[in-house]
């Protein structure tokens, strides 16, 4: 059982498709299946259906997937820690972070840390924040930046660096931004965009609303910030956004007994071995707000 054989399955298992999976892997379709083809041979069971275009796990493939996992984080985990052996700080640093963040917060830091590490070759993924933890969780970045779970998630370690408020906007001359102050009824008479349903963001927020027994009006999902904050400077919706991102193109409600907020930061496994780059990352990173 190889190496390459194993990444080739479980590439397969994520993305579903032979060909999405050569190009990840920068290798031809007939080159994915023979690895397949192989690793099956070794271990005299069929890892997946064919069905038509569709690919599925079949038992044995479901069975063997967290054991793909495991052998090849052991594998990296260890090529880190003989890595780490020398003192230079050099290498592939896998680095996820949300939009947000990656716009918003992460550039100075970049900056720094590229000018203090000229031979780290930076690895960033864009990724949703809940997807970013699921990269995380199965090796495939060392860091992410991301707004944090409100749930703790083993065998994850959270490390909140920046408090973020969060507050209510409307389009200037929206109705609601001519009251003084408005009720969170009031929001649910009009319609909202937000962010998408499986985000952290947006369940901090519906949270509030279930607390005082109401659900908002929401015509429009979309996990991107900014694209919130156009519908909202259009008249389209109101919504929720951070407060840093509060300017001329959108007015900020005054909602009573309503306070919202979420914390930003890191995540690494907690029973991995950080290369000495992301150690040299983390070092980078301001304090905790």
């Amino acid at each position: 059982m190889d190496l390459a054989s194993l990444h080739t399955f479980i590439t397969i298992a994520e993305l579903g498709s032979f060909s999405l999976a050569g190009e990840k892997l920068h290798i031809t379709q007939p080159a994915v299946s023979k690895r397949l083809a192989a690793l099956e041979e070794q271990l005299g069971a069929q890892l997946f259906d064919r069905l038509g275009r569709e690919v599925r796990l079949t038992q044995a493939g479901q069975t063997l997937l967290p054991r793909a996992y495991r052998i090849v984080n052991e594998l990296e985990d260890s090529k880190r820690a003989l890595q780490n052996l020398s003192d230079n700080v050099s290498g592939t640093l896998s680095l996820a972070t949300s939009h947000h963040i990656g716009l918003r917060r992460l550039p100075p830091v970049l900056r720094r840390f590229t000018r203090d590490f000229p031979q780290v070759v930076l690895d960033i993924r864009f990724l949703d924040s809940e997807v970013a933890y699921n990269d995380v969780l199965h090796g495939r970045c060392e860091l992410a930046l991301i707004t944090l779970s409100p749930q703790r998630r083993d065998p994850l370690r959270s490390v909140k660096i920046w408090h973020d408020e969060l507050v209510f906007v409307v389009a200037p001359g929206h109705p609601l931004s001519q009251q003084a102050s408005v009720s969170l009824q009031d929001l649910c008479n009009w319609p909202a965009v937000f962010p998408g349903s499986q985000t952290f963001t947006s369940g901090i927020a519906l949270s509030l609303f279930a607390a005082a027994g109401l659900t908002p009006n929401i015509s429009m999902h979309t996990n991107y910030m900014e694209t919130i904050k156009m519908m909202v400077s259009i008249g389209l919706a109101w919504s929720v956004l951070p407060h840093t991102m509060v300017d001329e193109e959108v007015c900020t409600l005054q909602v009573a007994t309503a306070t919202l907020s979420r914390d930003l930061g890191y995540i690494l496994h907690r029973e991995r071995t950080l290369s000495n780059a992301a150690r040299a990352f983390i070092d980078s990173l301001p304090q905790a707000d």
